[in-house]
């Protein structure tokens, strides 16, 4: 999902109050961590991932837990990674109606 300047500004000021729910260590993104962090996103719509190590690698690993976990990374602020996902059901989606807005 591509967002513009304005969405991610709103899904930013979102997750300003949120704490990290995945922490990146020494052993680096491994399966399990994308298993859980993709189960995050489907219960969370938006999460923050902390680079506590490969902090010279955030980069290339924001966009590889993106795609893998088929969610958008809406910044990376300094060693936090900000993922958004929308719920599978429409019901669920927190954020779906202002990003809409915001989309024109």
């Amino acid at each position: 999902m591509e967002i513009n300047a304005k969405q991610r500004k709103l899904l930013e000021r979102n997750a300003q109050p949120l704490s990290p729910l995945v922490q990146v260590g020494g052993a680096g993104v491994t399966e399990n961590q994308i298993a859980q962090i993709s189960r995050l996103l489907g219960e969370h719509e938006l999460i923050k991932v902390k680079f506590n190590e490969f902090k010279d690698e955030k980069h290339e690993l924001s966009s590889e837990i993106a795609e893998k976990t088929q969610s958008t990374a809406v910044r990376l602020i300094g060693n936090v990674l900000i993922l958004y996902r929308p719920a599978k059901e429409e019901k669920d989606r927190q954020f779906e109606k202002e990003l809409n807005k915001l989309a024109k």
